[in-house]
C-alpha cells in the first residue's frame, strides 16, 4: 500500500508556518511521502475558538516570539523584507485563492502555497486583495485573470470556510501542523520529531 501523505497545516500569516513551508516537502519525499497542503485561519482557531490574543500581542510571549524568530532567520541565512512584529495581512484573499488552486490545478497547490508564502515573507508584498495575489510569480499554468476572478468567487469562499471547519473538527489550532499517520505534531520544532516518528514507524 501507498504510504499516507503527510497532512500539512498552516496560514499565510503565521512566520513559523512559513519556515516550516521551507522544509516540509524535502523532509516527506526522505521518507517516501507526499504532503498535502491545508491553508487554515488562525483569526478563527485561536481568536474565535481559543479566545486567545495573537502569538504578537500577547504580554511576555511575544516578544520572545520575535526574538526566537530573527534567530531562525538569521540561523537559516534568509533575507526576509517582512518582520514578525510589522502588521499582518488579511490572510482571507490568499487562502482563497491557495483553495482555488487546489481544487482547479490540485498538483500545483504546494506550488501555490509557497508562491504565496514567498511574496508575503521574503518579498514582504501586502496580499490583501485579490488583485494583489493574482498579481504575484504564480507557478506556471495559473492564469492570474482566472486566479482573480476565482478569488471573489462563491465557490472559493465555500471551500475555504469547510477547510476551516474541517480542521477545527481535526483538532488543529495552530499553524504550522503536520499529522503524519494520525498523529499530530504542532510547530516549526516539531519538524525532527516528524522526522523520526518516519524513519522509525512511529511510537
Amino acid at each position: 500500500m501507498e504510504a499516507a501523505p503527510l497532512h500539512f497545516y498552516f496560514d499565510f500569516i503565521s512566520p513559523y508556518g512559513y519556515l516550516a513551508s521551507l522544509d516540509i516537502e524535502a523532509l516527506a519525499a526522505r521518507h517516501g511521502r507526499e504532503v498535502e497542503w491545508h491553508s487554515m485561519l488562525l483569526g478563527v482557531s485561536v481568536l474565535k475558538v481559543m479566545g486567545l490574543k495573537g502569538l504578537m500581542e500577547t504580554p511576555l510571549k511575544g516578544d520572545y516570539a520575535r526574538r526566537d524568530l530573527n534567530r531562525a532567520v538569521r540561523k537559516r541565512g534568509l533575507q526576509l523584507a517582512r518582520g514578525a512584529g510589522d502588521p499582518v495581512m488579511d490572510p482571507l484573499p490568499a487562502a482563497r485563492a491557495f483553495y482555488w488552486v487546489k481544487h482547479h490545478h490540485p498538483g500545483l497547490a504546494g506550488a501555490m502555497a509557497a508562491a504565496v508564502y514567498d511574496a508575503y515573507w521574503r518579498e514582504g508584498r501586502d496580499l490583501s486583495t485579490a488583485q494583489a495575489v493574482a498579481s504575484i510569480a504564480l507557478p506556471a499554468g495559473i492564469d492570474a485573470n482566472q486566479l482573480r476572478a476565482g478569488i471573489d468567487s462563491d465557490e472559493a469562499r465555500s471551500w475555504l470556510r469547510t477547510a476551516v471547519d474541517a480542521s477545527l473538527k481535526a483538532g488543529i489550532f495552530g499553524s504550522p501542523t503536520v499529522v503524519v499517520d494520525g498523529e499530530p505534531f504542532w510547530g516549526q520544532d516539531r519538524l525532527p520529531e516528524v522526522e523520526e516518528w518516519l524513519a522509525r514507524g512511529g511510537w
